[in-house]
């Protein structure tokens, strides 16, 4: 009885200890490389230099925790030292020890739609170059129209430059334009690379073959850029209410993009309203920082203009260009207003006709480049940041570049406005 006791007393504490020890997982850093072994048919010990030689080595399989044993053919090797410095020779070729190898290889099976999801939602809130809620909903829109349907079910693996050629074969035959097409297979690139190791390394690194996949060349040139004529805002301004004409006028005289109109209030303005100071911007009804840094600037505004915000801004508060709500505008409403009239362009058209008056009124590059918000691109650039501070010089380039449109329709609306005042009283 005794013994009997003893026995499963024993048998309890080697259940726990078995119980309790953890399986190793997969690590490279408990690997030294490995050289393969060879062998001929029947793995004689003599080495025949006439028959065919084998070798074989251990390889890792996506999703898979266990490796499994390739064998591969060595041809004719007239020594055993001859073949085992030929599968040595392969498996360095196929980067069997690397570990780019291993991180790919040991790597949990992950779908395309999985990675995707968790790389849109990481955008917003990454500490490093944080994305734009409007880039965001962009990419969003093409990953569920366009990319998931046809790459989200696939291995994150898979996904390479055949998979990729499939998609923009695809957008090609539907006839989007070739910089959507580019901007569509950049996204495809982004949450590819996204899928990293615990040590920052990417699980599948890719050399993209553009001429493989496919890929358009954009042709800058050929772009389609709609701009609109000073006949066309006359006629803009004339045929809209007064709340949507003076943002068209200010656009279209300050080039201002629609979100950092629609954010502005009166605290932005100088006191005789020649200088708008762009700090925010509006997307989708919510205040948030302008599209870059160098979009954070002092806009200067002719006088004429200046004239029509000092009578435009009298007794408001909050957001100049709000609804009833105090709310801002939508930029769809505003954009709506603008088809009524009957010119199917979009807001940014009135940005280029401002860039186009800028030039043919030859204005500085420097200037030019501050007042739309424009990047630097030389060093020359950033050494004269002074030219920025000269109000006097900025004020007196913009006045002679004047607004390059009429204002005379803006003006014919602000008279009537009294009278359909009294009419809705």
């Amino acid at each position: 009885m005794e013994t009997t006791t003893e026995q499963s007393v024993a048998g309890v504490v080697d259940s726990t200890a078995v119980t309790a020890t953890k399986r190793r997982g997969k690590y490279l850093s408990r690997r030294v490389g490995q050289n393969g072994n060879v062998f001929q048919r029947g793995f004689a010990t003599t080495w025949n230099p006439t028959a065919p030689a084998y070798g074989r080595f251990w390889t890792d399989t996506p999703g898979c925790d266990v490796r499994k044993r390739r064998v591969v053919s060595l041809g004719i090797c007239h020594s055993r030292s001859v073949a085992r410095r030929k599968l040595r020779e392969l498996i360095e070729l196929e980067g069997i020890n690397t570990r780019e190898y291993f991180s790919k290889n040991t790597a949990p099976t992950t779908t395309f739609r999985a990675q995707a999801t968790k790389w849109i939602e990481s955008l917003s809130t990454r500490r490093r170059r944080p994305v734009k809620p409007a880039t965001v909903f962009c990419w969003r829109n093409a990953l569920n129209k366009w990319i998931l349907p046809r790459l989200g079910d696939r291995l994150l693996a898979d996904v390479s430059n055949s998979a990729l050629r499939e998609l923009v074969e695809d957008m090609a035959a539907a006839g989007l334009a070739a910089k959507t097409i580019v901007n569509y297979s950049q996204i495809v690139k982004l949450v590819v690379a996204s899928a990293v190791s615990a040590e920052g390394d990417q699980l599948y690194p890719r050399t993209w073959n553009h001429d493989f996949v496919g890929l358009p060349i954009v042709r800058k040139e050929t772009q389609h850029r709609p701009t609109i004529t000073k006949d066309g805002i006359a006629e803009v301004l004339g045929g809209t209410k007064q709340r949507y004409g003076i943002i068209y006028a200010l656009i279209a005289g300050a080039g201002l993009r629609i979100g950092e109109a629609l954010a502005l209030r009166p605290e932005n303005l100088s006191t005789d309203c020649r200088v708008i100071h762009v700090r925010k911007s509006i997307w989708r009804g919510q205040l948030q920082e302008p599209k870059t840094r160098n979009a954070v600037r002092d806009v200067d505004v002719p006088e004429v203009l200046a004239d029509a915000l000092r009578t435009y801004i009298v007794g408001k508060s909050g957001y100049i260009f709000a609804t009833a709500k105090g709310n801002p505008l939508s930029q769809r409403n505003v954009l709506r207003a603008l088809h009524a009239t009957g010119k199917k362009i979009g807001l940014h058209a009135f940005r280029r006709f401002r860039t186009e008056t800028l030039r043919r009124a030859r204005v500085p590059e420097d200037l030019i480049k501050l007042w739309l918000g424009h990047s630097k691109e030389t060093i020359t650039d950033y050494y004269a940041t002074g030219l920025e501070k000269d109000l006097a010089w900025r004020q007196q380039w913009c006045e002679s570049a004047g607004l390059g449109f009429s204002l005379d329709g803006l003006y014919g609306l602000q008279k009537h406005k009294p009278i359909a005042r009294a009419k809705a009283a």
